[in-house]
């Protein structure tokens, strides 16, 4: 791990409450610029929210969100925008506009840098039509780019969101179960291009799963969540699969609990009997 003086995002003693549910609880994390961290936990244990405050989507009740040297809470209005512009974000169900083509939905990646009224393609300078297309072609996906984005796969659409996000030039790449709608060998190949371009642009990256095996083997740390609390954080080099699974084990108290439990440990437990 890098020092702790070179780390991009700083977490101290995060808490957030929505009414009576407490989301995190006092989570403190550092990340150092070009690690790539995992994520893990049950639903609810409050992954998607530690994501969402490190671009301000979220506010912290307490404690301090510290991104690229910037008190994430402080920031408003053009401040605000400057930071997300260097914070790319993919997400679980791609988000991208299904009329519109696929070099259309990379370029809006590019939104932060246009200034006046957008005319479809006409809109963009020729330049980043061009950067656009060697993100296209960077994921594979060159050949489609003048095909409307609600014909491709799920996991061609993820990589348009992942070329969308390098449009924006980013130094930190967030993900929130970005291969859970994925099957198993699209969700391997989203993430080993996840990790290659972040290898080659010195990205640091910070991604919510639910697969175990996946993100052992994909991950330099993991840190794991339960009920808002971080439970573990430790590189993956020093972990083993059952220290892993420990995240998942609670006591469950209600009959649904103790269903969304079952299943959740069920699929863990397979994606490591499958590795």
């Amino acid at each position: 791990m890098n020092a702790a003086s070179d780390a991009l995002i700083r977490l101290e003693g995060v808490t957030k409450t929505f009414g009576s549910t407490t989301a995190l609880k006092g989570a403190s994390l550092q990340v150092s610029r070009g690690e790539i961290v995992v994520l893990l936990g049950l639903s609810g244990s409050g992954k998607s929210t530690l994501l969402r405050h490190l671009d301000g989507l979220e506010l912290p009740t307490a404690g301090s969100v510290e991104v690229l040297g910037q008190q994430v809470p402080a920031l408003k209005g053009r401040a605000l925008r400057n930071l997300r512009s260097r914070v790319g974000f993919i997400f679980q169900q791609f988000e991208l506009v299904p009329s519109l083509t696929v070099l259309e939905n990379v370029l809006t990646g590019s939104l932060s840098g246009v200034r006046g009224p957008r005319l479809g393609l006409w809109g963009y300078s020729k330049a980043a039509k061009l950067t656009a297309l060697e993100h296209l072609d960077r994921v594979g996906l060159l050949d489609r780019a003048y095909q409307r984005s609600d014909t491709l796969s799920g996991g061609q659409q993820q990589r348009v969101a992942i070329a969308r996000a390098l449009m924006q030039k980013p130094d930190i790449l967030l993900a929130d179960e970005p291969v859970a709608s994925l099957d198993p060998e699209s969700s391997d190949q989203v993430m080993a291009l996840i990790r290659e371009i972040a290898a080659d642009e010195g990205l640091t990256v910070v991604c919510s799963l639910h697969q175990v095996d996946l993100a052992i083997s994909w991950a330099d740390r993991i840190v794991g969540l339960r009920h808002g609390e971080i439970v573990l954080d430790m590189p993956t080099t020093d972990l083993t699969k059952a220290e892993v699974m420990e995240i998942y084990g609670r006591v469950a108290t209600t009959t649904a609990e103790i269903a969304a439990v079952t299943m959740e440990l069920a699929e863990a437990a397979s994606q490591v009997a499958a590795s």
